[in-house]
């Protein structure tokens, strides 16, 4: 008698994307792209390497949904306020300091060769909307003219980004404890204070 495969049932199936999703963001932080193997994220995640392709369709689909959804989650937990940059850099920064392996797979979106062919949407509409807030607070003499609003919205996250996808040599032995964060933190809040600064100029000047 043949058997037929139980067929899960939604929580099931939930459960099983989840495990997949979390040992596929595990894989490619480690290895990017070019370097992950299904074989084992299937591992991973305790699921038939079948069930990654009926979920999620192939591997640059699997990567992209990885980007997207982790992406998405930094915009719904770190708002964005042109006007409030600094603070939007601090808490970019411990999202990131929090959650590394997302900054590592974003960073391999960036690097690998052939991914400018690979656009995501999502992060294409979030740097045309921030750059036209940014535009907008330039206008209204909140924030520096002197630096373009595109230039300001990337400089933002590198700035926030530099301990979490910097060279290990920086940190401590032991790594860095609650102190070190906390003025690291602060480093940048203030460089991205005096980046942002209007000049008493651009203030009058929005006033008129």
């Amino acid at each position: 008698m043949v058997s037929t495969p139980r067929i899960p049932n939604r929580r099931d199936a939930e459960r099983t994307k989840r495990r997949i999703f979390d040992a596929a963001t595990r894989e490619f932080a480690a290895h990017g792209i070019a370097g992950a193997r299904i074989d084992r994220i299937a591992a991973g995640a305790g699921a038939n390497k079948q069930l990654i392709y009926a979920y999620f369709g192939n591997k640059r689909e699997l990567f992209e949904s990885i980007v997207a959804e982790h992406v998405a989650r930094f915009f719904a937990e770190v708002p964005f306020d042109a006007e409030r940059l600094p603070e939007y850099a601090a808490a970019a920064y411990d999202f990131f300091t929090a959650n590394p392996e997302i900054v590592h797979i974003v960073s391999w979106h960036a690097l690998e060769p052939g991914e400018g062919e690979y656009r995501i949407a999502l992060i294409e509409r979030a740097i045309r909307r921030r750059t036209a807030a940014i535009a907008r607070a330039q206008r209204a003499g909140a924030v520096t003219k002197a630096v373009h609003a595109s230039d300001l919205a990337a400089l933002a996250l590198a700035i926030a980004q530099t301990w979490a996808i910097g060279a290990p040599e920086r940190d401590p032995p032991g790594g860095p404890g609650p102190r070190l964060r906390a003025r690291r933190r602060a480093t940048v809040e203030e460089a991205m204070r005096r980046l942002v600064e209007p000049a008493p100029g651009e203030r009058s000047s929005a006033r008129r």
